[in-house]
């Protein structure tokens, strides 16, 4: 049975998983407006697991005894002067969500709620690999700096691109 102050926290990280969702929502529209087809998808696809976070959470608060809430979301940034900023916006993003996460963990302890705090473990590891994949991203983006041809070339390999975090176990994804 969770606590009311844990129920409270897992649905403050249930509207920011939501928002999060939107935040990518925005960029893909952004980039596909913009011809950048693989930014686009790419956004297109961390937004549906964005939405993935946020329904794990949910079910986790149902399934404990707690009312997960579907709460009102503030709404994303949807204009950005050029890739580079909307990636650092993206970064900077990611490191709120860690932080989020790292509170979460925090007060699950406090509150001496240990499986909450071996749920949250995969967000921990989860972030680490967000951020990894951002920061991963940004540095490609400093190094194409106003080159037409690089943006192209990132463009279309952005899709591809995968980041192996040294939480992952084993190296694995």
């Amino acid at each position: 049975m969770l606590s009311k102050t844990i129920e409270a926290a897992l649905n403050k990280q249930i509207r920011i998983e939501a928002e999060s969702s939107q935040v990518y929502l925005a960029m893909a529209v952004w980039a596909e407006v913009k011809g950048l087809e693989g930014i686009s998808n790419f956004m297109y696809d961390q937004s549906d697991e964005e939405r993935e976070h946020m329904l794990k959470l949910i079910k986790f608060v149902n399934e404990r005894g707690g009312h997960a809430l579907i709460s009102e979301l503030k709404a994303p940034n949807v204009i950005f002067n050029s890739f580079k900023e909307m990636f650092e916006k993206l970064l900077a993003h990611e490191i709120f969500v860690s932080e989020s996460i790292n509170d979460l963990v925090h007060i699950s302890l406090e509150n001496r709620d240990y499986a909450t705090h071996n749920f949250l473990q995969w967000y921990v590891s989860e972030q680490i690999e967000e951020e990894a994949t951002a920061r991963t991203i940004l540095d490609k983006v400093n190094m194409i700096g106003d080159d037409k041809g690089g943006l192209y070339l990132f463009d279309r390999d952005i899709q591809k691109l995968t980041v192996v975090s040294s939480a992952a176990p084993n190296g694995a994804q």
